[in-house]
């Protein structure tokens, strides 16, 4: 596998006043396949509060290149780019791709593991985050932390 792969479906409330995608919408649309990713992966919502412990972000940005409109048939595709051996820490990249396959915006995420009990940084993290996250396709340029 290369990539997390998704199809997005835009809505009208994803546009802000110039008929084109918001800027915090395409944040929404990386956190929300983040965590379909982990679900399909056994990393449940249970598994996180049961385990007390979830995905936290440090850093979050997106590169705009080309405008997105209501109309166009946007694929979302998600890597890893940056992770420690140990998963504890992790970048993953969103793109997203318009038909003609041009990018018109990347958002990547530096992350870690927090337990949520004690609200610090989970070390080491647990073992089915690890696996979970390991499972990730990496980028092109993908660098071990």
């Amino acid at each position: 596998m290369t990539s997390f792969s998704k199809q997005l479906s835009l809505r009208w409330s994803d546009l802000d006043p110039n008929f084109h995608v918001r800027h915090s919408a395409y944040y929404d649309f990386g956190a929300q396949h983040r965590i379909e990713i982990l679900e399909s992966l056994g990393l449940t919502m249970k598994i996180l509060q049961q385990n007390h412990f979830g995905p936290i972000l440090f850093r979050e940005e997106c590169i705009f290149r080309k405008e997105i409109k209501l109309s166009d048939k946007i694929v979302m595709q998600t890597k890893v780019s940056k992770m420690k051996p140990d998963a504890s820490r992790w970048s993953i990249v969103h793109e997203f791709l318009n038909e003609e396959n041009k990018l018109c915006a990347v958002i990547t995420v530096d992350g870690a593991w927090m337990d949520t009990q004690l609200r610090k940084i989970a070390d080491p993290t647990p073992e089915i985050a690890v696996q979970a996250i390991s499972h990730f396709p990496k980028s092109e340029d993908f660098m071990q932390l």
